[in-house]
């Protein structure tokens, strides 16, 4: 693989355990590894000239419905809470395919990519005509990012009290048995691993609890993390407490669904209670402020959480439910929702990147990733700090508050993903042209 020397950054925002700026710093990357971070630093190898750059680590995204931007900014969606907002695109949906799963999971990758990721998680939980979790595996493989794919399920249809179309859950024992499959056929978990796979049933209100029970124990046996929805809005709330007599926290440490193998996405509604049993457990949170805002689901509690002890990272959420997939966004709007509900000084630019970086990777399980010192990943973003964005900026390592939302160049285990703020591993242009046909035709379809 060889060596890249990053050379003479203006600063460089570690995320290590001593929580480092650094400045005029070389960062030399030697087979996938940081194996050098200082100052003189040399190199047979290739050499990127970083003057007026921030270097970061890769952000990392800790939750995702990939396939979702075929459907982005649907009428009808466009201003609905949650659940309206799910009757409204399940029909949609059902009509994807393998081709529909690949062709979104590549897009989607490629748009967080040029926004600064390096790793993501995504949850696909319906599989219509044919779709499997591998196309969104070999979707990533080709892009070329750090990947944490979920196998997803819906069990409970309307029929059944559910939210679901009958159409689109699985029968329990055929979900089992295929989380199985993926998990012996794509799991990877040695370190530096480009493919991890997860297994998460949708949500409370999708799935049965004999079957997020046995998903627990199913994943505790391989090896492997847990994930789902939690706590998202006061319908989610309402519907955990009339159907099983107790809050979404209660629910989930009942079922085994708590411990630092475990992360939620959402939890805007955790009371005091669960912020206290996640930080006793360790149970991980993906925060994804701009989804939140957009289905109207309230603040999370970040700060609160923070606080406590528990772990948390960010999360764009599927394209349906925030439109775009921009983390460092994110980030940003991290910061502000908890400046605007607890004041200015909540949270500070740093420490909203520090959640989107090293908070996403301990949320997911790797501590080789999204901190920058001998012997990580070699993972990073670098941010041109030149442009209109960050001029006048006094502090351009406060990238969240004066900074550029896209990447100059994104290195994903020692490989160039973005240079020059374009996509290298594949061709995009191709890929947007394959993507809108895709998304007309389903648009077309009603």
């Amino acid at each position: 693989m060889g060596e890249i020397l990053i050379q003479n950054a203006d600063t460089v925002l570690t995320m290590d355990d001593d929580k480092r700026i650094l400045r005029q710093t070389d960062v030399l990357i030697r087979d996938g590894q940081i194996a050098a971070i200082g100052q003189g630093l040399t190199t047979s190898g290739e050499v990127i000239r970083a003057e007026g750059c921030v270097v970061t680590p890769g952000l990392v995204n800790t939750h995702h419905h990939l396939y979702q931007n075929l459907t982005r900014a649907v009428p009808g969606a466009q201003d609905a809470l949650l659940f309206g907002w799910l009757q409204r695109l399940y029909p949609i949906w059902s009509r994807f395919g393998p081709e529909e799963m690949f062709i979104s999971a590549q897009l989607g990758l490629v748009e967080l990519a040029l926004s600064g990721c390096t790793l993501s998680s995504d949850h696909l939980y319906l599989y219509p005509n044919g779709a499997r979790l591998e196309d969104t595996i070999h979707a990533a493989a080709e892009v070329g990012l750090r990947f944490h794919p979920t196998r997803g399920a819906m069990s409970i249809g309307e029929s059944k009290g559910g939210l679901p179309p009958d159409h689109l859950v699985e029968e329990e024992a055929a979900i089992l048995e295929d989380m199985i499959r993926v998990v012996d056929g794509f799991h990877d978990a040695s370190e530096g691993s480009m493919c991890r796979v997860g297994l998460a049933p949708c949500s409370p209100f999708s799935v049965s609890r004999e079957l997020m029970r046995d998903t627990a124990l199913l994943a505790r046996d391989k090896g492997v993390m847990l994930h789902t929805h939690l706590a998202e809005n006061d319908e989610d709330i309402a519907y955990s407490e009339a159907q099983f007599g107790c809050r979404p926290g209660q629910y989930a440490e009942d079922l085994g669904w708590t411990g630092p193998d475990v992360w939620h996405a959402h939890c805007v509604k955790l009371n005091p209670r669960e912020i206290d049993l996640f930080a006793r457990s360790r149970t991980g949170v993906a925060h994804c402020p701009c989804s939140n805002c957009r289905l109207g689901s309230g603040i999370a509690p970040v700060r609160q959480m923070r606080d406590a002890g528990v772990p948390v990272g960010l999360g764009v959420d599927g394209s349906a439910s925030n439109d775009m997939a921009n983390l460092v966004g994110e980030a940003r709007q991290t910061m502000l929702l908890q400046r605007v509900a607890q004041g200015a000084d909540a949270m500070s630019a740093y420490e909203a990147l520090e959640i989107a970086t090293r908070g996403g990777a301990d949320v997911l399980g790797r501590p080789d990733c999204g901190r920058l010192s001998p012997g990580k990943r070699a993972d990073l973003a670098i941010w041109d700090v030149t442009g209109v964005a960050s001029s006048g900026s006094w502090d351009p390592a406060a990238l969240l508050l004066a900074g550029p939302n896209q990447v100059r160049h994104l290195i994903v285990e020692g490989r160039s993903v973005v240079r020059d703020g374009q996509v290298t591993t594949l061709d995009p242009p191709r890929l947007l042209e394959h993507h809108h046909r895709l998304a007309l035709k389903l648009a077309e379809g009603g």
